[in-house]
């Protein structure tokens, strides 16, 4: 069954796995669905139901279609409508990362943000930028 499914996909989109904007779009669309459970009865509850099944099914058009070229361009204009979000967020998450280790402290003259390692205690800080010096706790 494995080689049939395999000899089915070749050639497809999706044989290699999902692209970011499928996976977006799984998750849009699964989020459609809880979210038309919190309306049930209501017809919010029902449109909120067929949105959420109709972008999953994109999705899987997206998967096993044949038009490679289109699908890519699809993908590479939502990764570039979205560079600034992603960007945003994988810099907060390094941010997090560091406080572990360090203290990032901002220059009061210039505002350049500057990394002081953790447990030194008190220390003097010069700003690489515009040199002024000021004393932090590290």
């Amino acid at each position: 069954m494995k080689e049939k499914i395999i000899h089915f996909m070749q050639g497809r989109y999706g044989a290699y796995g999902a692209d970011a904007l499928t996976k977006f779009l799984m998750a849009a669309g699964l989020v459609m669905i809880l979210i038309s459970s919190a309306f049930t009865g209501k017809n919010t509850g029902l449109v909120c139901f067929l949105i959420g099944w109709s972008v999953i099914i994109y999705c899987y058009y997206r998967l096993i279609s044949k038009n490679v070229t289109k699908c890519y361009a699809q993908n590479q204009a939502f990764l570039a409508r979205t560079s600034g979000i992603r960007r945003f967020f994988r810099k907060q998450i390094s941010m997090l990362r560091q406080r572990k280790v360090y203290h990032i402290y901002r220059c009061p003259e210039c505002k350049q943000k500057i990394r002081i390692p953790r447990g030194k205690g008190k220390i003097e800080v010069k700003c690489p930028k515009c040199s002024t010096t000021f004393i932090k706790n590290s």
